[in-house]
Formats: structure tokens, sequence, C-alpha cells
């Protein structure tokens, strides 16, 4: 099996082919210059692989949460091109993909969603696999419910945000966290080339981002009442 995969979802640029088990990456933290490394990356990757384009079974992406330019940078590359090599898509959570990056168990993944929330969602990852547990939110970190017992894994930066709201409000249910932790296009590549193996790849004209935030910028009046609300 042969996947080209991108994320560009956070501050955080990456690139990965994945040859039949095995997976190149580039990654670098590359803000605003996502659009000028993905696809020099993918070539690049491909060429050391000795990969040809053709040659490939299909497309994994990051389809968000995240930034709203990069999650729509990782849909538009993926699906165009998809479409040029008549390829399906797998789109891969970014949040999953961030889960990955956990030691395994359960885990609760975690993006700064910025304007005072997070992108939140909680998985288990066994196997090398990753499954949602429930469905994933953008929330405020000090609204944020509570993952059930403990033992908990958190990765991510909306750990870090909001002086680590998130921490102080699972406290009692995390065992560690990562608060540096970034999503990987490997994790894409290798979680695409599981859901490829499940069958649920899907024709590019369908892939859909995963914004969980309609609002993309907060009204003069909402800025007013976060910094009120910080005091």
């Amino acid at each position: 099996m042969k996947l080209l995969a991108f994320e560009t979802a956070t501050e955080a640029c990456s690139v990965a082919v994945f040859v039949d088990g095995e997976v190149r990456e580039r990654f670098e933290l590359a803000p605003r210059r996502h659009a000028e490394l993905a696809l020099p990356w993918a070539d690049a990757l491909l060429a050391e692989a000795g990969v040809a384009k053709s040659q490939l079974d299909a497309i994994a992406v990051g389809r968000g949460p995240g930034a709203f330019t990069g999650v729509r940078l990782a849909v538009a590359l993926a699906q165009g091109i998809a479409l040029a090599l008549d390829r399906p898509v797998l789109p891969v959570s970014t949040l999953a993909a961030l889960a990955a990056r956990a030691a395994g168990g359960n885990v609760v993944a975690a993006i700064d969603a910025r304007m005072g929330e997070v992108y939140l969602g909680r998985f288990r990852q066994a196997d090398g696999d990753v499954q949602a547990l429930d469905a994933e939110t953008v929330v405020r970190p000090d609204l944020a419910q509570a993952p059930p017992g403990d033992g908990w894994h958190g990765v991510g930066t909306g750990f870090a945000a909001a002086e680590g709201a998130l921490v102080a409000r699972f406290e009692g249910a995390l065992s560690a966290v990562d608060a540096t932790a970034l999503p990987h296009a490997a994790d894409v590549a290798r979680l695409g080339a599981l859901a490829f193996a499940r069958g649920e790849a899907t024709a590019p004209e369908r892939l859909e981002p995963a914004y969980l935030r309609d609002n993309v910028a907060l009204t003069l009046e909402q800025q007013q009442a976060l910094r009120a609300s910080r005091g």
C-alpha cells in the first residue's frame, strides 16, 4: 500500500509517504509557510521512496479541526492530487492523529483553538489504531467536561492554553500531559492505511473539512467580553 499524507492544521507543517508499512516524513514548525512547503516536500519524499504519483493508492489528509487556513489547505491539496490521479482520499481527524502521539490507552487530545477555546476529543489507542470515544468539540477549557475515571493521557497544545486551564479542569483524571505535542502527517498516514484496509476510502469530491467552529474571528463585542472574563 502506498499513501501520500498531509497535515497542516496547526503551526506545524508535515507531509509523509507510507510505503508498505514504512513511513518517511518531513515536519517543521512553519507558521504561514505551509502552502510554500507542502508540495515540494511531497515531491521530495516520493522521490526518496522511489514512488511515482501514479503508484499511489490513495491520499490521506488531516481534515481538522485546527486553523481554518491550514485545514483548508490540506483538504485542497488532497482533493487536487486525488482528482488528478483518480484516487480516493482518506480523511483522518487531526485530533486522532494527535492522540496517536500518546503512549497508549485512553487519550484526551486538545489543540489550542485560540479565542479562548480548545478543540477537544477523547480516544482509545490500542494496537496502533485510534478510536474516537465521543464527538469532537470546541469549548472553553474551564468548561470542558472531564473524562471519567483516571489514567488518561493528555496531549496537545490545548493543555497549555489559557495558562493550563484544561489541566486544572481535568485534575485527577490525567496521569500524564504533553502540552507541546503537535499532529504529524506520519500518524495521518498510518491511521489512513488502517482506514484504507477497512474500506473507508472516499471519493475526493466528498471530502469535508472539520472546522467545528463556524466563526473564524471574534466580533468586537465578543473580544471585549473575553477580555472582561479574564479580568
